[in-house]
């Protein structure tokens, strides 16, 4: 990387700097110090971004889908943290952050396999390294955690847990590499703060495929598929919407004016995208729904995800107001035009969210913030970049996830028998119901 591209992502303040820092060798690591006041930043984002998953999308998928599924799609939630906390130990965050040497542009090298020479003393900029590992892990947790939204109602959940480990070695973590652990995207000048290729295109198209290859759930399209029980939804989108301030404004990496504007911005487009999307639905179909308002501020999330560190809040109004509308318009008028059955429409949210603030990063990325100009500011070069990443990571996460998924069915199955899909999945697969 050369020096011009380095001294850009450092005044980003963003997550590349960190893994650069994890990557460039003792010296340099060596001349950081502790900062306290980063430090306890850096641990309550940990903790806020944890609290998106469990229980936040716990509660989110939980009261979207039917009654007999709940606790099922609750358990996903849960036991995905629990193996992917254990999988990042052992090598995914090796693969994600360190030097993989001849093949560096695409994948890291397994010198931190079970955290090998993690100590107390051992810095990541100016927090522990065990810190930035941490706030790491649970970037892996939630991504491979959403992609279960797709697959609803109907994957075994043995089989689910199985390709979402192979799915976050293989394709998250290299993924990561590329954007965040000095990898080609990286290198290349792609712009993404705290995760719109990395975590959302990628378990949006992860999804989607997902949901191709499982197939539509029986009874897809005529019998009553409605919520269960809204109010779970609203307050795990609520916790979503709390707990992101950890995922992008600690993507900073630092308590600093970066973080500061990226909670701002964060707040301005969640806000606009619930707006847009309510003021669509009550124009199209007569009223807004509960669904509608909180599917809104997802979006609104998702798509400032890779904008925060990058933009001011106009840029981030404008792509609130137009990620709702993009969102919704995948949810309900690309989704039954082409048929797949996405349960819980991660890839018409989280994909096109996704594509939809990568793409308008490139569009109001302000130099004065992130330290690289958009297209407004006279670098219409900053699309094509921005394009490279999105189509880089669905190209290869669609054709991965493919593959991951023929083998696991090949070897176990991954689709639940008839009966156990029809009478639901709480009572077949773990022996539980809510009454």
């Amino acid at each position: 990387m050369n020096r011009t591209k380095l001294s850009a992502i450092a005044r980003a303040g963003g997550i590349a700097t960190t893994a650069l820092l994890l990557s460039a060798g003792p010296a340099l690591a060596q001349d950081a110090r502790l900062d306290s006041g980063d430090t306890a930043w850096m641990l309550t984002s940990t903790a806020l971004v944890l609290m998106m998953t469990i229980p936040g999308v716990a509660m989110f998928y939980g009261g979207m889908v039917r009654k007999k599924n709940v606790l099922s799609t609750a358990a996903q939630s849960f036991a995905t943290t629990c193996v992917m906390t254990v999988l990042w130990m052992i090598i995914g965050y090796s693969l994600a952050f360190t030097d993989g040497g001849r093949f560096n542009a695409y994948v890291g090298g397994l010198e931190k396999v079970f955290l090998r020479g993690m100590d107390i003393d051992a810095l990541s900029g100016t927090i522990p390294e065990s810190v930035f590992m941490t706030f790491q892990m649970t970037f892996a947790i939630i991504t491979p955690a959403l992609i279960t939204g797709a697959l609803a109602d109907r994957m075994k959940f043995s089989s689910m847990l199985v390709f979402l480990s192979l799915w976050m070695v293989i394709v998250y973590a290299p993924i990561t590499h590329w954007v965040w652990g000095g990898g080609f995207l990286a290198d290349d000048g792609v712009l993404d703060f705290a995760g719109g290729t990395v975590v959302h295109i990628n378990c949006g198209v992860a999804g989607l495929v997902g949901a191709m290859v499982l197939g539509r759930r029986r009874g897809y399209g005529t019998e009553n598929m409605a919520p269960h029980n809204l109010i779970l939804s609203v307050i795990g989108a609520s916790m979503l919407w709390v707990g992101w301030f950890g995922f992008n404004a600690g993507s900073a990496v630092a308590a600093n004016a970066s973080a500061g504007m990226a909670m701002a911005v964060t707040q301005i487009a969640t806000a606009a995208a619930a707006v847009s999307w309510m003021l669509l639905e009550w124009i199209f179909r007569g009223r807004p729904s509960v669904l509608g308002i909180v599917s809104g501020a997802v979006a609104g999330l998702v798509a400032i995800t890779p904008a925060s560190g990058f933009v001011a809040p106009f840029g981030a109004l404008i792509i609130g107001l137009t990620a709702g509308a993009v969102c919704y318009w995948g949810a309900v008028v690309l989704k039954p035009k082409l048929g797949y059955d996405d349960s819980l429409d991660v890839f018409g949210v989280h994909g096109l969210g996704g594509i939809t603030g990568a793409l308008l990063t490139g569009v109001f990325a302000v130099e004065a913030i992130g330290g690289t100009p958009g297209m407004l500011e006279g670098n219409p070069g900053q699309l094509l970049i921005q394009l490279e990443g999105i189509a880089a990571t669905i190209i290869y996460c669609g054709i991965a996830t493919f593959v991951l998924l023929k083998i696991v069915d090949m070897l176990m199955g991954i689709r639940v028998d008839e009966e156990t899909e029809i009478s639901g999945l709480d009572y077949n697969l773990h022996g539980e119901t809510v009454q």
